[in-house]
């Protein structure tokens, strides 16, 4: 049986036209698609009638399926030769867990290819019209998951975030936000 092949696409930040031209084509002539929680749904309607579909989503406490699941999915749903596509939101390898899905598909000899996304730490902030970067004012920008830092050690973790120069991103921190502007102020 012949292998099939995984591409991991990352969506964009939500809208439809944000998504790369690729992107897009490969969805276009997919077998099998896998897509999250932060993919927009107009994206369903452009996989072909005979596709499977496989909603993994993950939302703060409920996992539709285990990290350790997806990967066996696309696994299974390759070597059945099909062509499969993995739909990310924002950017696969952005707190993405991408990285996580390529080595389960290296370790079963799993041909895949990485389609980038727009990644929303730079996009979303630029549709609202704020510079992530700003000569003279800021040269730099760092990515922080903010999933993660609901008090505890993350405090000083907070504290020298807020010591540095350059303009903070943090991802995924609705649930932690006032944790985190406790931390930096």
């Amino acid at each position: 049986m012949k292998k099939g092949v995984v591409y991991l696409i990352g969506a964009g930040p939500g809208d439809p036209g944000l998504i790369t031209l690729k992107g897009k084509e490969i969805l276009e002539s997919c077998d099998a698609l896998v897509y999250d929680h932060l993919a927009s749904k107009e994206f369903l309607s452009w996989v072909p009638s005979r596709c499977k579909t496989f909603y993994v989503g993950k939302q703060a406490g409920c996992h539709s399926m285990k990290q350790d699941q997806i990967n066996e999915l696309l696994v299974q749903l390759a070597l059945e030769g099909n062509k499969v596509v993995r739909l990310k939101g924002g950017d696969s390898f952005v707190f993405g867990r991408g990285s996580e899905e390529i080595l389960a598909l290296k370790e079963k000899e799993i041909p895949w290819e990485l389609v980038p996304g727009i990644t929303s730490c730079v996009s979303v902030p630029e549709l609202a019209g704020i510079p992530v970067t700003h000569r003279n004012v800021s040269r730099s920008f760092h990515v922080i998951t903010g999933h993660t830092l609901a008090g505890g050690r993350e405090q000083n973790e907070l504290k020298a975030y807020a010591a540095m120069e350059g303009t903070l991103v943090f991802l995924m921190g609705f649930h932690s936000l006032s944790a985190i502007t406790e931390g930096l102020i």
